[in-house]
């Protein structure tokens, strides 16, 4: 069985209206993932619903919560913060009352929310990417999850 991840982070943050931050962020995470997880299944929610801010109420309280669900059935999450995020903060203490290894790229490391339910907080992508490929996620998520859940190796 391939490892589950869901990607979290801001998405609208602070902003007033539909206004989104950039989002690319994601396609370094997934990239990342993918490389060293090749068999991976990589939930992004922008990718699934790019339109969610202009959702109805009612679809939007649909979605993320199907989004919830989605991290507390995930393996990892791996959480962009450049500041804060009212939705990832959720995501992240569902996370947190799972087995789910928690990842956090922010440079909000004093932040309570940040620092008391992330297993790990990187100042930024470049050192979330450089603790995966030196294999140390892999070597958390197996004895976490034990080595039966572990994709082949490459």
């Amino acid at each position: 069985m391939p490892y589950r991840f869901f990607i979290a982070g801001i998405i609208q943050g602070s902003k007033r209206g539909q206004d989104v931050h950039d989002q690319q962020y994601r396609e370094t995470i997934k990239r990342v993932l993918r490389e060293a997880f090749p068999q991976a299944d990589i939930l992004c929610p922008v990718e699934s619903h790019p339109e969610s801010t202009t959702y109805p109420d009612e679809r939007a309280r649909d979605v993320f919560l199907q989004h919830v669900a989605k991290v507390k059935e995930s393996h990892g999450l791996v959480v962009y913060l450049p500041e804060a995020s009212m939705g990832s903060a959720i995501e992240l203490w569902e996370a947190f009352r799972k087995k789910t290894l928690k990842l956090v790229v922010s440079p909000l490391s004093a932040n309570w929310v940040v620092r008391i339910l992330s297993d790990q907080v990187f100042p930024d992508l470049q050192t979330f990417e450089a603790f995966v490929r030196s294999g140390e996620m892999r070597q958390r998520l197996e004895s976490r999850f034990g080595p039966g859940l572990a994709e082949e190796k490459a």
